[in-house]
């Protein structure tokens, strides 16, 4: 059962492996949604995210005998390494079976750790049924990512500091997976403060918890499919069900694309990398019919791997319109390119990649193709320059992006 003696309890125990991760203020956020917006930033934590809270509560409960075993547990990524760190300074081993699509950077991190890693699965569900049986296999003392009271109790040290730091607050966003974090949130919200609301955010291709409340029990989904990667379960957990339904006001479902453009407004007005996982809240934002109100964002973690970052800036450009692709027909005669790098010059478009394409046709009076890829400042500045195009009689046409600058 979770009571506020054991978070109390947790609070003290947390503090000594954690970062302090004060309220970041957003004048961008709080302007763009006509509220006061903060966020809680977990991805400045040691290990990259809140989950080394709920490990290391978990190891402070456990029996000299379950530490003696050795550890095991399941995780996408950011619980494998709060197991991996805690038990490091615990001086426990630990095994973290991991989905085989896990983030490269994660998986070495983990190892950094000092933890052994088995790569099984391609989603977390196949993952902690495989970490399940080598727990009985080995005598291995099992610690469950999300479904443990006792992990939740760790992660809902959260709730404490938002609240001790912004008393006054009126909405806190939590992300959801199998629902650890958001029960322990949650549940010490109301306990603290009744009339606090909180708001369980999900992945649009993972909703397993909307989908579980909306039927009144705990459903599996038939499979997932999101970017949001520490998010991408099946199954929210049974053991805290009931507190989710209890405490949770309200879930707001988030599609990847949102993901995309939030990493953007991160980076571009926080200077902050956080992982799709942890921008679910931030996507949020948007979704809520509120205004002047206090709302606390919890940004969940921020381990991306360079490549995946580069692939979601890539995309957010080409979503906000600030890359595009343009085919144009021209006749295959000296000086018609540079008539068409005047005109956008003139309009003021950067251009990033060109391709002249003499073969498109047998008239190459009239039909060489010239396309080329432009920086602009967003829609009404692509806008502008296909306008430009069509005026001087180029007859633009956009070219659907592949999701790259190149097309």
């Amino acid at each position: 059962m979770l009571t506020l003696e054991k978070f109390e309890e947790a609070t003290e125990v947390v503090s000594k492996v954690t970062q302090e991760t004060k309220l970041v203020y957003s004048e961008y956020f709080s302007s763009q949604t006509g509220n006061r917006v903060w966020f809680k930033p977990e991805n400045m934590q040691y290990t990259g995210a809140y989950k080394v809270r709920g490990a290391y509560y978990k190891i402070s409960t456990l029996s000299e005998e379950e530490k003696a075993k050795g550890l095991i547990t399941a995780s996408a990524g950011n619980h494998a390494q709060g197991v991996a760190y805690a038990a490091k300074l615990a001086g426990i081993s630990a095994t973290i079976v991991m989905p085989t699509t896990t983030p490269l950077m994660k998986v070495n991190r983990t190892k950094g750790y000092g933890a052994e890693v088995v790569l099984e699965g391609d989603v977390f569900d196949e993952a902690c049924s495989y970490a399940y049986r080598l727990a009985e296999e080995k005598g291995l003392t099992f610690i469950h990512p999300f479904n443990d009271l006792d992990v939740a109790t760790g992660q809902g040290t959260i709730a404490m500091e938002i609240i001790k730091e912004l008393p006054t607050v009126d909405y806190i966003l939590v992300p959801i997976g199998g629902g650890g974090l958001c029960t322990g949130v949650a549940t010490l919200a109301k306990m603290l403060n009744p009339k606090i609301k909180v708001i369980g955010v999900e992945p649009a291709g993972a909703n397993c918890m909307q989908e579980s409340l909306r039927q009144g029990k705990v459903v599996s989904l038939h499979g997932v499919n999101t970017i949001a990667d520490g998010t991408a379960v099946q199954c929210p957990g049974d053991l805290l069900f009931p507190y989710i339904q209890e405490n949770v006001d309200d879930i707001i479902t988030i599609e990847d694309s949102e993901l995309i453009v939030s990493f953007l407004d991160m980076v571009e007005n926080h200077k902050m990398i956080v992982e799709n996982s942890g921008l679910l809240t931030v996507a949020a934002l948007k979704h809520m019919k509120v205004e002047n109100k206090k709302i606390v964002s919890i940004l969940s973690g921020g381990n991306m791997d360079v490549i995946t970052m580069a692939s979601i800036v890539q995309h957010g450009l080409i979503q906000r319109d600030r890359v595009f692709t343009v085919s144009v027909l021209l006749p295959d005669k000296p000086g018609e390119l540079a008539k068409v790098s005047t005109l956008l010059a003139k309009e003021q478009g950067n251009v990033i990649r060109l391709e002249h394409n003499q073969f498109i046709s047998i008239n190459r009076n009239s039909a060489v193709e010239l396309r080329i890829t432009l920086e602009a400042y967003g829609t009404d500045h692509k806008n502008s320059i296909m306008a430009a195009l069509t005026e001087a009689g180029y007859r633009p046409k956009l070219v659907k992006s592949k999701g790259t600058y190149a097309d």
